[in-house]
């Protein structure tokens, strides 16, 4: 039965499961493109008119990035990410405002619909009229997280090599007469297990929310809210010191791709944030899965337990 739930949430999910692997695909594509000509067309013509003028690149960055230009710093991965490495710009896709906002709104609507969404519809008590436990359900949608997460990451990836080999891009030599690094796209994998671990954490909590709720536009509305506040948390927390205590309270800050890419470093130093010593550091990768896995098990206990409200 199970299996046979899977198939019907996949048949009616194809469309959009279809839309969001190819925007992940064309996004990533596209952000190779633009990645090579800020880095090795426009940086390299900045990097030639400081050279000329003793200016550094560092110089030239922090230039770039004064004032108002800390916020797109701190958008883009912090100060550990220069504008000058190809990598480090490739990077910046799996961070883009608009990556994050096509996992969550895949996360969240996906989730929001799932429980909430067949009350809604009047759709839950034929379902469940049917020889089939609640927890059946849960164990379906969780089956399609199995399946779906792992796709759109590889569809990211599938972006990743078509835009490495279609636009040629390498990264560029010490010297100006030392030839260009091609660029491996392998590189960037296990920064897929990060973004895997995101879409389910998000997914977790509204699939919690959903249980708990009758009507999909008010279980979307307070999902969407709490994770915007997340996001917005994690960014200004980065400029004022005053909310920095709050991020790790927040799923976005356990989400590093580029620390796991670019240093291969799976471990956040809560430190930094939290005056409590040194510290080994925590794994943001089981942090996101944690949360994911508890949003589950709470959407089973109250999915279970619950009476469900008659359609109106």
């Amino acid at each position: 039965m199970t299996g046979t739930l899977v198939r019907k949430i996949l048949r009616d999910l194809r469309i959009a499961i279809l839309v969001v692997a190819l925007l992940l695909v064309a996004f990533q594509c596209l952000w190779v493109k633009i990645a090579d000509r800020i880095s090795n067309d426009l940086m390299q013509q900045l990097q030639g008119l400081g050279a000329a003028s003793m200016v550094s690149p560092q110089e030239i960055e922090a230039t770039i990035f004064e004032g108002p230009g800390k916020i797109m710093r701190t958008i883009i991965g912090g100060e550990s990410i220069s504008l000058f490495r190809i990598t480090d710009m490739l990077s910046v896709g799996y961070v883009h405002p608009l990556m994050l906002i096509l996992f969550s709104v895949w996360a969240i609507g996906r989730a929001a619909g799932a429980i909430a969404g067949e009350i809604d519809r009047g759709t839950m008590e034929l379902l469940l009229a049917q020889p089939v436990a609640r927890y059946r359900l849960l164990v379906a949608h969780l089956c399609i997280d199995f399946l779906t997460i792992p796709l759109f990451c590889l569809s990211m990836w599938a972006g990743n090599c078509l835009g490495i080999n279609l636009v040629g891009v390498q990264e560029i030599g010490n010297s100006p007469n030392a030839p260009g690094i091609p660029i491996d796209p392998r590189v960037f994998l296990p920064g897929l297990v990060n973004v895997s671990a995101l879409i389910f954490a998000v997914t977790g909590y509204t699939m919690w929310l959903s249980s708990c709720g009758r009507f999909r536009w008010r279980v979307l509305g307070l999902a969407v809210f709490i994770t915007l506040v997340q996001f917005l948390i994690n960014v200004v927390g980065q400029l004022w010191d005053a909310i920095a205590l709050l991020r790790p309270l927040t799923v976005f800050y356990y989400y590093q791709p580029q620390q796991i890419i670019l240093q291969r470093n799976w471990l956040i130093d809560l430190s930094k944030v939290w005056n409590i010593g040194d510290t080994a550091g925590i794994n943001g990768v089981a942090v996101l899965v944690l949360v994911g896995v508890i949003g589950y098990a709470l959407a089973f206990w109250t999915f279970c337990r619950r009476d469900l409200p008659a359609p109106l």
